[in-house]
């Protein structure tokens, strides 16, 4: 979706100026938001695909006004709503008000460590031959779908080089909304700035995406 979310390429946000010595938490709150999103991930009620579209699929105005933390809060309670896990009341009141609905699974707090350190590979066995190759000549898709997509919009028409093949992947576009993982060959696209942003941009500058193969098309 073209959502507030996708920064790249926007003007009007100022230069990105790097926080000296940045805590990993600014406040412990941020904390206790991040141990919640990985333990109520970790009970199989949706998708990382799906957790990302939460997130990112809010009013823009909402969006820009919150912080980093404040983003991932508001999507784990949309998630939590959306599946009948907790009723907006109960948000409300900052307690439960009724008893528990059964979940999958749940994360011991002894097997965190084991969690984050494993991951969630995306990784899968290829349905198919690559359509495309490196070096090859390809154009990202000047598409807008208003469901889940990772290609930004700074590189959607523009033409661009296959440098790298990654094999298949789960396919967040599927993915995030239920309709399976519909693994997708992944490639990194490198595009020439001046592509990007015209003679403006400095000559020497090349912007590198991972780009999905429905996303492309090859240049003509």
């Amino acid at each position: 979706m073209n959502g507030a979310h996708d920064m790249g390429g926007v003007h009007g946000f100022g230069a990105v100026l790097p926080e000296p010595d940045e805590p990993v938490f600014h406040a412990d709150w941020e904390r206790r938001v991040l141990a919640l999103t990985l333990a109520m991930g970790a009970t199989g009620q949706w998708t990382l695909d799906a957790a990302r579209f939460a997130r990112e699929n809010r009013p823009p105005a909402d969006y820009l006004s919150r912080s980093y933390y404040q983003i991932w809060l508001a999507g784990l309670q949309q998630l939590l709503v959306e599946r009948g896990l907790v009723a907006p009341d109960e948000l409300e009141a900052g307690r439960s008000l009724r008893s528990a609905k059964a979940v999958k699974r749940t994360l011991a707090a002894r097997d965190t460590a084991g969690l984050l350190k494993r991951g969630g590979p995306t990784d899968r066995e290829a349905p198919r031959p690559a359509r495309f190759q490196v070096g090859d000549q390809v154009r990202a898709k000047n598409m807008h779908p208003v469901t889940h997509t990772r290609l930004p919009r700074y590189v959607r028409g523009h033409t661009g080089t296959i440098t790298r093949a990654h094999g298949c992947h789960v396919f967040p576009d599927s993915n995030a909304h239920g309709h399976g993982e519909d693994p997708q060959w992944l490639y990194t696209v490198s595009f020439q700035g001046r592509e990007l942003w015209g003679a403006a941009a400095d000559p020497a500058m090349v912007a590198s995406v991972d780009a999905f193969e429905p996303y492309l098309e090859p240049a003509r």
